[in-house]
């Protein structure tokens, strides 16, 4: 690692981030709408965007700056047991396929804006939906703190803000200038600002994969002595080589299994999902997705090149940004910077802008200001949005990098339980209310007290996401373990409930809704019954 500053990579670094930045707050002027003060517009983009607009601001969304550094360091770190990154994302989108487009009509036509606004609609219980958006904001949180950690493991290698000695204010003021400038153009653009920069961040992304897996493997000998290398250092640590033994067989299956049923849980990933125009969008989207699962097998292999390019780093997050410094040229090593950088500051946008969403809508206008006006909602929301985003930076300088990933990984644990509640009711009315609301309660206890009794070399509590499963003896997932038990609660509930024939609630939703398109005839959107009456 260099002891100075790498003064051409800092400067095509800061050039790019000038022109996001520039973008960022030019977004506001992008599909410009009538009517500014509304969740629609800030916080949906106006639920105008087509199919490339959402291709982006997806891929933008889901493949982060985290994933740029922290896939191919895992498989730096653990060898191929990484890769479960590769088909989790292969199975989500078959999966997302048979329920988003449904999810996006019934949206659509009652005016909901997050996950909580619909399975409020459709079990007409607050308490569930209270449930839901609570779980949404605290898994964001990490999230967006580890984007963060992206930016900052890219200013380190570049040495910026000096040592670990220096003065902490010099240190972070680096980070600090990105956050403040993140925070400005997501208040001024909602989420216009992301989408807009999501073009860039994804075309840099795909430049620098394609010209590292053919240009790395030349200067290395070809992958031959790649793989050799990555043989050789795993075999020689006793972990048997490149590929795990069969005990780590469950761990990756039930990682790969549980992440591809928690990614579109995330409240970012359903606002981006709700801002495309037409429930075709959506589907066209889940067939060409798959795209950036080829992009992401090829950014994984970076790993295998950082070992064989004999690069040692204390910190594994470091580890890719410190190839592109040793293989590339220090100019294309500003441009790799800078899409992890940029890839930071899109995800970061819209977690920010997900999480505020959720807080105005199921929080402070169901139980805070029911009558709170549009206006009121638009205005609450971008402050919310600062205030997630200034918790994520106290979270990040606060904090040891190995705690926020960690509290991501119980994030998704978390996440993984609004499943039954948002995927079921979008096919199902058979659910009870005070069931799902149980189930939910007794995964989220399960995966936290289970996450906090693993430990690691650097920690004694939540030291990893995979713990034995009860019954089997194998190591697998927790959260696809709490889940199960999350399911089984509620099935089994639900059944005693409808038997006591305990109350039930009102359906505001209604079959047809589930598969209503934007052109469709009569179909006009609708508002939530606590926003009838004042203008959208």
């Amino acid at each position: 690692m260099n002891d100075g500053v790498n003064g051409v990579a800092l400067a095509v670094f800061i050039f790019f981030f000038v022109l996001v930045t520039a973008m960022g707050f030019l977004a506001a002027r992008w599909r410009k709408a009538e009517n500014e003060h509304s969740l629609d517009e800030w916080g949906l983009g106006g639920r105008s965007f087509g199919t490339w607009v959402t291709w982006f601001l997806l891929g933008g969304d889901l493949y982060t700056a985290y994933t740029f550094v922290a896939v191919p360091a895992a498989i730096y770190a653990a060898g191929a047991s990484g890769f479960f990154a590769v088909p989790y994302t292969i199975l989500v989108y078959p999966l997302i396929f048979t329920f988003l487009p449904r999810l996006w009509s019934v949206s659509h036509k009652h005016g909901y804006v997050t996950t909580s606004d619909f399975v409020r609609g459709r079990f007409g219980s607050k308490g569930l939906s209270l449930a839901v958006a609570v779980t949404g904001i605290l898994a964001t949180m990490p999230y967006i703190a580890l984007q963060l950690v992206g930016i900052q493991a890219v200013l380190d290698v570049m040495g910026v803000g000096g040592g670990e000695d220096t003065n902490w204010f010099v240190k972070d003021l680096p980070l600090l200038i990105a956050f403040g400038v993140l925070a400005a153009y997501t208040y001024s653009s909602g989420l216009r600002a992301p989408a807009l920069i999501a073009f860039v961040k994804d075309t840099l992304i795909y430049i620098v994969i394609a010209v590292a897996i053919i240009y790395i493997p030349i200067k290395l000998g070809g992958f031959d002595d790649i793989f050799a290398s990555a043989s050789d250092k795993f075999t020689a640590s006793g972990k048997g080589g490149v590929v795990p033994d069969s005990g780590g067989q469950w761990t990756y299956a039930t990682l790969a299994l549980g992440s591809a049923l928690a990614l579109f849980m995330y409240p970012h990933s359903i606002t981006a999902t709700l801002s495309s125009r037409s429930r075709e969008v959506i589907r066209r989207n889940t067939t060409i997705l798959p795209l950036y699962s080829l992009m992401l097998g090829l950014l994984a292999l970076l790993g295998f090149m950082a070992i064989a390019a004999g690069v040692k780093v204390e910190n594994g997050q470091l580890a890719i940004p410190q190839l592109f410094e040793n293989m590339f040229p220090d100019w294309f090593a500003g441009v790799a910077f800078a899409a992890i950088g940029i890839g930071a500051l899109v995800p970061a946008a819209i977690m920010s802008i997900a999480a505020a969403n959720l807080f105005t809508r199921n929080i402070y206008k169901d139980f805070i200001k029911p009558d709170a006006t549009p206006q009121q909602e638009t205005k609450v929301s971008k402050l919310v949005s600062l205030l997630v985003k200034v918790g994520a930076l106290i979270f990040v300088l606060g904090m040891d990098k190995t705690v926020a990933i960690n509290f991501q990984l119980l994030g998704g644990i978390w996440i993984l339980q609004t499943f039954p509640a948002l995927v079921g009711g979008l096919f199902t009315r058979w659910f009870h209310r005070w069931a799902l609301l149980a189930g939910w309660a007794v995964g989220m206890v399960y995966g936290t007290v289970a996450a906090y009794g693993v430990a690691s070399p650097t920690q004694k509590h939540f030291g990893g996401s995979s713990d034995e499963i009860p019954g089997i003896g194998e190591i697998g997932y927790i959260g696809l373990t709490a889940f199960v038990l999350n399911v089984l609660v509620t099935v089994v509930l639900t059944f005693v409930l409808k038997a006591v024939k305990a109350p039930d609630s009102v359906d505001e939703t209604q079959p047809g809704d589930y598969t209503v398109d934007a052109g469709d005839p009569g179909v006009q959107v609708e508002l939530p019954p606590a926003t009838a009456g004042s203008s959208h």
